[in-house]
């Protein structure tokens, strides 16, 4: 059991939430990630880990309520407890740069955002360019623009900050001289594929980190598969973070679309069995 330290609504369909698991925060490291049970009969289901303080023994997560089990995670409150939390697995992202662009889209921010930090803390040149489709959805904006030199923040419909699409703000970076040693894209496959399409031309150093449909977080399911290379990964041990340039996001992107629908009538289940508790 772990207890749930704190609860923040950070726009209408993500929550952040701190939980106490001084374990898995002794040990993690920006990258990694936990697999966390709501209940004994809920699923299992991988969270990067969004922040952790050691001194306090507490992770925080970072997530959008798309499926039930997000849903129902949703639905505890500070003081509750889930029924298990296990990591941190995964490997630790390399922060050995020396001057980087971190590029977040939506909630992908959530796992970018303690990468700038580090960077940062560590003397490491950061830009930061976060995305999100209209100004209601921005999230950690405060938090990148404290750890980075260099901040741009994009809208899709120019509702806040820069209109536009992440890819643009870097291209127009890359196209003024700048030399990264390294660019960090984490959000929605779409959007890191267009990362490493625009990076690809300038030879520009470009990591993704992947967070596909998990079971067991050990590489024993196989359900997090991934071409790289021409060489299957699972993402659970051999990443999260992979070349960009070397990832298959067409076949990424297509095994993600088999899920959606069973996620929507899941979501759209636990949605109706909670109103009929509600009115009970």
């Amino acid at each position: 059991m772990a207890k749930i330290l704190r609860k923040k609504t950070m726009n209408p369909t993500v929550t952040l939430m701190e939980v106490e698991a001084p374990l898995i925060a002794a040990k993690a490291q920006p990258g990694q990630f936990v697999i966390i049970m709501t209940d004994a009969d809920g699923e299992r289901i991988p969270l990067t880990i969004a922040d952790y303080d050691k001194q306090k023994g507490s992770v925080t997560v970072i997530f959008q309520i798309v499926g039930a089990t997000t849903f129902r995670l949703n639905q505890l409150q500070e003081g509750d407890a889930l029924h298990d939390i296990v990591g941190p697995l995964g490997n630790p992202s390399d922060c050995s740069a020396k001057k980087v662009a971190i590029i977040g889209g939506g909630v992908g921010t959530a796992i970018a955002y303690p990468l700038a930090k580090k960077f940062f803390a560590q003397g490491t040149q950061v830009h930061a360019i976060i995305g999100f489709r209209t100004k209601d959805l921005v999230i950690l904006e405060d938090e990148f623009r404290s750890a980075s030199h260099e901040f741009d923040l994009m809208t899709d419909d120019g509702s806040y900050g820069k209109k536009g699409l992440v890819t643009e703000a870097l291209k127009a970076s890359l196209d003024k001289g700048e030399t990264y040693e390294e660019v960090i894209a984490i959000g929605p496959l779409i959007m890191m594929k267009f990362v490493a399409a625009t990076t690809k031309p300038y030879g520009v150093k470009t990591t993704v980190s992947m967070n596909p449909i998990m079971i067991d977080g050990t590489g024993m399911c196989g359900g997090c598969r991934l071409s790289v290379g021409g060489k299957m990964k699972f993402a659970c041990v051999d990443g999260p973070d992979f070349d960009g340039h070397e990832v298959d996001f067409n076949e990424a992107l297509a095994r993600s679309g088999m899920y959606r629908p069973f996620e929507a009538k899941a979501y759209e289940t636990a949605c109706s069995l909670f109103k009929k508790t509600a009115a009970q």
